[in-house]
């Protein structure tokens, strides 16, 4: 079966680290593209990194510097290293993938077929 799954949320402090991780299933970090999203409460859903086949990377302003996408062959998995959390930052963030042979890097959530059901990232100030 075709999937995604994501991890390591939590609650930090302003300043502080966490990393996401998004497990794949049924697909390979090496042939699919992949974005990370968040929805805060009351806000419309954001992309705020992808990640192409290739290997490039994109980044919504608001993170550049602090976000960081990777991915690990061996273990199938795409990362989202955060730093310098602010409590902006806060929200549900989900992966998703999307099989395409383009390379086109995409933070619309319509270009994304799988989807996990998101984890919690909580920075306190």
């Amino acid at each position: 079966q075709v999937g995604v799954v994501e991890s390591g949320g939590g609650s930090v402090q302003a300043g502080g680290s966490l990393r996401l991780s998004c497990g794949a299933s049924g697909l390979t970090v090496t042939t699919y593209l992949m974005a990370w999203f968040r929805q805060a409460p009351g806000k419309a859903r954001e992309g705020v990194a992808t990640m192409e086949r290739g290997g490039s990377t994109r980044y919504v302003d608001s993170v550049k510097g602090r976000f960081t996408v990777s991915r690990n062959y061996a273990r199938n998995t795409w990362y989202l290293q955060m730093n310098d959390l602010k409590p902006e930052d806060t929200a549900l963030y989900y992966c998703a993938a999307a099989y395409t042979t383009s390379q086109r890097l995409s933070l619309q959530a319509n270009d994304y077929r799988y989807w996990g059901q998101g984890t919690q990232v909580t920075v306190s100030s």
